[in-house]
């Protein structure tokens, strides 16, 4: 059964964790210095949050996380018939787990990713370069979304993958 995923960029992650641990009625599944995620039943989905330097707050991108490589193969298909540009990523890190994943924009410039998840990973990862996909919300070389162009020089210059300005 597929699973929605909405991943959203955070200003402040302590007090975001708080909040939707309590809007959700529970605590995340996931946990990292600059990352949370909840894998919810009711309703069916994957939110994940991130605090990461540059990225707009906000939604990043949306997606179907499936279970099983013919889900993988079905939602494929769907992007292909979308009739829009498709970036087949492939095997990846990302969000602190090892995926197989396709990337789409809808005509409006949100961008969807499918996905099937293989297992954790110690490490946030990274992205190829999604510019032709981009949504103007992710922080360049920002993972699991695509990335735009850096942001203005400001005191981000300075901070740390982890935290944010």
């Amino acid at each position: 059964m597929k699973r929605f995923h909405v991943h959203v960029g955070v200003a402040d992650l302590d007090a975001s964790i708080a909040f939707y641990s309590g809007l959700f009625g529970s605590e995340p599944t996931v946990t990292k210095a600059d990352y949370a995620k909840w894998m919810l039943d009711d309703p069916r989905i994957n939110f994940a949050i991130s605090q990461k330097c540059g990225a707009a707050k906000g939604i990043e991108h949306l997606g179907m996380q499936v279970e099983d490589q013919a889900e993988l193969a079905e939602v494929y298909g769907r992007l292909k018939a979308a009739n829009g540009p498709v970036l087949e990523e492939g095997a990846t890190t990302c969000c602190y787990a090892q995926s197989e994943k396709s990337w789409i924009a809808d005509p409006d410039g949100v961008v969807w990713e499918a996905f099937l998840t293989n297992g954790d990973s110690t490490v946030y990862g990274d992205s190829p370069d999604f510019a032709a996909l981009a949504s103007g919300n992710a922080a360049a070389g920002a993972c699991c979304a695509p990335q735009v162009a850096a942001p203005a020089p400001s005191s981000c210059a300075a901070a740390t993958s982890s935290s944010c300005c």
